[in-house]
């Protein structure tokens, strides 16, 4: 039987205080049970898995790869029954569509494609961190962490197994080599574990932060990177709009060879798919680098013409010579830099003489981007590599982060936050979480029941598997060890009983006042002792 949280403490004879304890206390208070730590659920290692954990597991496995194989199923038969050319190698294309969402490079015949499309990628990732966050507990162990990120690769890491060997089989029917088999799992492993990593950290950052022992300002240096990858993405998906706004012919002209209504769906889903691909190779033209297609290249300073693909999307490269004004865009990643380095001012310690989290905060951020731009390019067939000019983009992504950012932190320094004031958001392990944990919290209650992931009994049962009698003991609240004059009583929480109305007190009689007086007597006036 379950015990709810508000019912009173319940207590047997044969605990302590009870006739069967000689010393009136129950005992060494070292030998009660007490509500298993998350610690203590370690020790039971791997094999303590419940039912109930166990369906979320496979919830956590099946649904990213059921989902984008389903996806793929549908639209690789259409694209072969559109393009006329049969439904002969229908599996080699299923098991290709599946390589190409994980960035698995492939040669089609002798031509390599390693520029892969990153939107089905990010899309993935974003549905498998989702879920891995949701299936995290607040009390959740190391043990059961290790369990959700062993779910979250082993789905698509057995699915990639059974790709390869379609692939392998559809090579005799289609101009399709089979990849090599160790890039297709360390691609597939390594997105979905950073894709679990970084849900599991989103869903409960006290803990991983403290995991990680990380200084404050290595902290605030993580914060600050988020902020300044999503404004420098941001503003270089504003450029590519207003660019593909300045070319709209040549955005239109991409469409006339497309034929009929399936062409043009085509071309626009191929858009659509590589659209984060252009938004990455204009952050890198925006910090001053450049996007190299094969022999032409784009920068702010130099545009060098040659063959680009005849994607609607590209439309949005400039042609021509590169004109005066397209340095101003410099002030783009400047701007960036110096909000960043307002933030570090406003939640570190950082001064002059110790920009720590600025330049962390700088740092992060060029890793991350310097690792987006180099999924974002890769091998095209005949046009040779595309991609931004990596060592270049880092060093110019980090020289603008950095010292834009001290002059943010100065500014923040003299005007906003000065030394010695107090920091807003300086508990970094606590202020940042408390309002996302609660927001996050009803988010995800509200899904789980809009998306009918349980039935209207889940709460009661998934209550009873966790929180039985024998786990939630009386310790939890109240320590009678501390307490020994306390007597405690086998009792039950019962609805109180309408009382009795209390009869009318009946007006008691006024008591008699006896006039009294105090006379003096002389002493010589009083009668002689009688003598015994």
């Amino acid at each position: 039987m379950s015990s709810t949280r508000n019912s009173l403490v319940r207590r047997s004879p044969g605990e302590r205080g009870g006739p069967d304890d000689a010393t009136g206390r129950g005992g060494d208070s070292r030998s009660r049970r007490t509500r298993p730590t998350p610690e203590e659920h370690d020790d039971a290692g791997f094999l303590s898995l419940t039912p109930e954990r166990a369906r979320v597991l496979l919830f956590v496995a099946a649904r990213p790869a059921t989902l984008a194989l389903t996806v793929i199923a549908v639209l690789m038969p259409a694209a072969l029954l559109f393009a006329h050319s049969g439904l002969d190698g229908t599996s080699g294309a299923i098991a290709s569509g599946w390589l190409v969402a994980h960035q698995v490079p492939l040669v089609i015949g002798k031509t390599p494609l390693g520029l892969l499309p990153l939107l089905p990628t990010a899309l993935l990732a974003w549905l498998s961190a989702r879920d891995c966050a949701r299936a995290v507990e607040p009390d959740s162990s190391r043990a059961d962490l290790g369990w959700i990120v062993g779910a979250a690769l082993s789905g698509p890491l057995l699915v990639t197994a059974v790709c390869l060997a379609v692939a392998e089989d559809a090579s005799g029917v289609v101009a399709l080599q089979p990849p090599n088999t160790l890039s297709a799992f360390a691609w597939v492993g390594g997105l979905y574990l950073v894709a679990a990593t970084a849900g599991i950290a989103n869903r409960d950052r006290r803990r991983f932060f403290a995991l990680l022992r990380a200084p404050d300002w290595a902290i605030a240096g993580v914060y600050g990177a988020g902020r300044t990858v999503v404004r420098l993405l941001g503003c270089a998906a504003v450029v590519t709009l207003v660019s593909l706004l300045a070319h709209g012919s040549r955005f239109l002209e991409g469409y006339r060879a497309s034929g009929n209504f399936a062409g043009v769906l085509g071309l626009t889903l191929l858009s659509l798919a590589y659209l984060p691909n252009v938004v990455i190779g204009a952050t890198g033209i925006l910090v001053g680098s450049g996007v190299e297609f094969g022999d032409a290249s784009v920068g702010l300073f130099s545009v060098v013409g040659g063959p680009v693909p005849a994607v609607p999307v590209l439309a949005a490269l400039p042609s021509g010579p590169a004109a005066g004004w397209w340095v101003v865009l410099l002030l783009i990643p400047a701007a960036v830099g110096v909000l960043g380095g307002i933030d570090a001012g406003r939640t570190s310690a950082d001064h002059a003489t110790a920009p720590w989290a600025t330049l962390s905060s700088a740092g992060f951020a060029t890793l991350a981007l310097v690792l987006l731009g180099a999924v974002a390019g890769g091998e095209l067939g005949t046009f040779g590599s595309v991609g931004i000019d990596l060592p270049v983009f880092a060093v110019v992504t980090f020289a603008w982060l950095a010292l834009a950012g001290y002059a943010g932190l100065l500014f923040a320094r003299w005007f906003v936050v000065p030394v010695g004031a107090p920091i807003a958001g300086r508990d970094l392990h606590g202020a940042y979480e408390e309002t996302d944990y609660d927001d996050h919290d009803d988010a995800y209650y509200d899904d789980r029941h809009d998306d009918g992931d349980h039935d209207g009994d889940y709460e009661a049962d998934e209550y009873d598997e966790h929180y039985q009698d024998d786990h939630y003991d009386e310790d939890d609240y109240y320590d009678y060890a501390d307490h020994p004059e306390d007597d405690a009583l086998e009792g039950e929480l019962v609805d109180e009983q309408p009382s009795l109305p209390a009869r009318p007190a009946r007006p008691s009689a006024p008591p008699d006042i006896v006039d009294a007086e105090v006379v003096e007597t002389p002493h010589d006036d009083l009668p002689p002792l009688r003598e015994r």
